[in-house]
Parts: C-alpha cells; sequence; structure tokens
C-alpha cells in the first residue's frame, strides 16, 4: 500500500499491553485478529505477566522483541510509536495503578503516557466479581473512562471460576475499530 507520494504507506501500529491473568495465555488470539484486520502489532508485558506468554512464539508472530522493562539510554527503541492501546488482559493492580497515574513498570509508563500523546485506549478486565466491587476498582474506571479509554463492557468473573473462555479479546479491536477506519 503507498500514499499519495508514492511512497510506502505502514500499517497501523497496536501495542498490546498483556497483564498477569491466566487467559493472557490466549493473548495469541488478539495479536492474530489484530493482524488479520491490518494492525502491526507489539507486546509490552508487565513484569508478572511476562510469566504467561511463550516469547518465542510472540516474537514469530509479532516479528517485534516483548517489551516489559525500561530500555536502557541510548538503546535503540524496539517498538514504533503507537497509533492505539490495547490493554488485555487487564488485571485489578494494572487497573488502579494506572487510573492513580502510577508509573513504576514499563507497561504502566506507556500507559500513564499515552493519555498525555491522546493515543487511543481501549481496556480488556480480567477481575473477579470480589474484586469487581471495590470502591476503588469503581473509581478507577470511572477515572479511565473520563479519560477517553474506551473500557470492555463485560461481566467480571466469578471468583475461582477460572472461567477464560468467554474472554472477549475480538472486542478489543471493535473497541479501536474507528481508528483504524480513519486511517484508511
Amino acid at each position: 500500500m503507498s500514499d499519495q507520494s508514492g511512497r510506502q504507506a505502514r500499517k497501523p501500529f497496536l501495542y498490546v499491553v498483556v497483564c498477569a491473568a491466566g487467559v493472557a495465555r490466549d493473548a495469541d488470539r488478539l495479536f492474530a485478529a489484530a493482524q488479520d484486520a491490518g494492525w502491526d502489532v507489539g507486546v509490552i508485558a508487565t513484569p508478572q505477566g511476562l510469566g504467561f506468554l511463550d516469547a518465542a512464539a510472540v516474537e514469530a508472530r509479532t516479528g517485534y522483541p516483548i517489551r516489559s522493562a525500561w530500555r536502557s539510554p541510548g538503546d535503540p527503541r524496539p517498538l514504533p510509536d503507537p497509533d492505539a492501546i490495547v490493554v488485555a488482559p487487564a488485571t485489578f493492580n494494572t487497573i488502579n495503578k494506572w487510573a492513580a497515574g502510577i508509573s513504576d513498570t514499563l507497561a504502566l509508563g506507556v500507559l500513564c503516557e499515552a493519555y498525555g500523546l491522546g493515543v487511543p485506549t481501549a481496556v480488556l478486565p480480567a477481575v473477579n466479581s470480589s474484586l469487581a466491587q471495590h470502591p476503588a476498582y469503581v473509581e478507577s474506571l470511572a477515572r479511565l473512562r473520563g479519560m477517553g479509554v474506551r473500557v470492555s463492557t463485560r461481566a467480571p468473573h466469578t471468583p475461582k471460576s477460572g472461567d477464560t473462555a468467554a474472554f472477549p479479546w475480538e472486542e478489543a479491536l471493535e473497541l479501536l475499530a474507528p481508528e483504524l477506519s480513519a486511517r484508511t
């Protein structure tokens, strides 16, 4: 695909932030769906989320290394700037820290900065119904919505249910569909 000047136009770039939730082992479903929808994908994992991913398989699929830690000054940036971000699965901890502006991991730093940069962001929480009742979580979701983050409407799962089969990976792309159509 070329633009009007004849230069090769790049595909939109999607960051997928993966947190430490059981369903994260199926995140490849989102990577594949995003690529099928025309996105290039880079993965940023929380430090604990990294253990839920097969790094070699993710890197083979995306063509980029998984990011989980800050790079050293002077090191090249391994991922292009994002056109959009999806946080999936998003844990109770990540949602609350993000909404509070805590930037103690690369993943949270990227999310906090994305707001200031105006990067469209969607979040698919993976939180059980007991945690979802906590006032901090309710307030965090409200704050994120107020920041323009597109939040899944999926109901929290039952505690200890292991309910991962119904995780709505495809909803991430639905929430970001206006971004992709605006670029084409």
